[in-house]
């Protein structure tokens, strides 16, 4: 399901292109070249996640698993409060509805549906209820963005997978906070890819996959170079391991094949 090519841009081996279904929001990739067809899953939805009339970020989200495979965006943090509700994505549920994410209660007041007819297309939030050692992990994480907009899109079920607690309380939250930190200064517009790998765990009845591998690339042009570096973890260790690009093509190589 996941390909070998998968970063777009600088972080790209390959040859990418634009993708027709991210045309609205290619400046979350650098040079507007998103990854193709690389890390298409079976049942694939482009979303540009659009909060109060503006995107602030692209997802690839996998339809079959009810996670995102990819988040894309611009590392820029900054102030702002972090959203005390989950939203969900209307045009998963039917392309005619308004394209800015939104509650499930307001989606299904204004279009006369049910929760459960909105969790046929994407996760809910009741298949978050009582997660045990799992945390809900943003892929496009709102400490690295600015504002309160900005902060509150991430807080999208098509942004969210089950991450290990441990993990996002662990390792995961120091490479968010400080290793990006420290990586970034001189840096024009970092741009960044968050992924997950799909794992053999579920949730919600079989409902929302459980990674088995969390992943971030990025990179950033200073005024002398071009800056790139990947991380990846296993999602029930606390433990992040460093590689290259070629390294990280190879693990995915490997785990496409199970």
């Amino acid at each position: 399901m996941l390909g070998l090519l998968l970063l777009a841009s600088c972080l790209w081996l390959g040859h990418g292109e634009v993708v027709k279904s991210f045309a609205n929001c290619p400046q979350f990739f650098y040079r507007n070249t998103t990854p193709g067809n690389a890390l298409q899953p079976q049942n694939p939805a482009w979303i540009c996640q659009c909060y109060k009339n503006l995107y602030h970020f692209a997802t690839l989200y996998d339809r079959k698993m009810s996670v995102p495979v990819y988040s894309a965006y611009i590392y820029q943090p900054g102030p702002g409060r972090r959203s005390k509700s989950w939203l969900v994505e209307p045009q998963l549920i039917n392309p005619t509805y308004h394209k800015d994410m939104d509650t499930e209660s307001s989606i299904a007041n204004q279009y006369r549906i049910t929760p459960q007819q909105i969790g046929q297309s994407q996760a809910i939030n009741q298949d978050y209820n009582k997660l045990k050692d799992l945390d809900c992990g943003h892929l496009s994480p709102s400490g690295h963005q600015s504002g309160n907009n900005s902060k509150w899109a991430t807080f999208t079920l098509t942004n969210r997978v089950p991450q290990n607690s441990t993990l996002n309380k662990g390792q995961w939250k120091d490479y968010e906070n400080q290793t990006m930190a420290q990586k970034t200064p001189g840096c024009k517009s970092p741009y960044m890819i968050m992924g997950a790998v799909p794992g053999n765990n579920y949730i919600s009845k079989k409902r929302v996959n459980v990674p088995s591998h969390i992943w971030s690339a990025a990179c950033c042009q200073t005024n002398t170079s071009m800056n790139t570096w990947v991380v990846i973890a296993e999602n029930n260790k606390n433990q992040i391991q460093n590689l290259t690009l070629a390294q990280l093509e190879t693990h995915l190589r490997a785990r496409a094949l199970h």
